[in-house]
């Protein structure tokens, strides 16, 4: 769990919100007392978001350490089109 003062949520509400997407549970705080809690939906399965980011993680390992460039994406977008 994360805690988090207030006046950091409000200047980093999104990436507090991507942490709950991963499954993270953020208390936000005022004067060192919870105020409120932002949660994963229900149902959410904390395994299985955790297995996916390992495999994300690993297939990085393997991506060429120059990176993709933009050149590659265009390029990658029109493939296989017919004009």
């Amino acid at each position: 769990m994360k805690i988090v003062p207030a006046t950091e949520a409000k200047a980093k509400f999104s990436a507090l919100l991507s942490d709950v997407e991963r499954g993270e549970t953020v208390d936000i705080t005022r004067h060192g007392r919870t105020i409120a809690r932002i949660v994963p939906p229900e149902g959410f399965d904390r395994e299985r978001a955790r297995k996916a980011v390992e495999a994300l993680e690993e297939l990085r390992t393997k991506l060429p350490k120059s990176g993709i460039t933009i050149e590659d994406i265009l390029e990658a977008r029109h493939e296989g089109h017919k004009y």
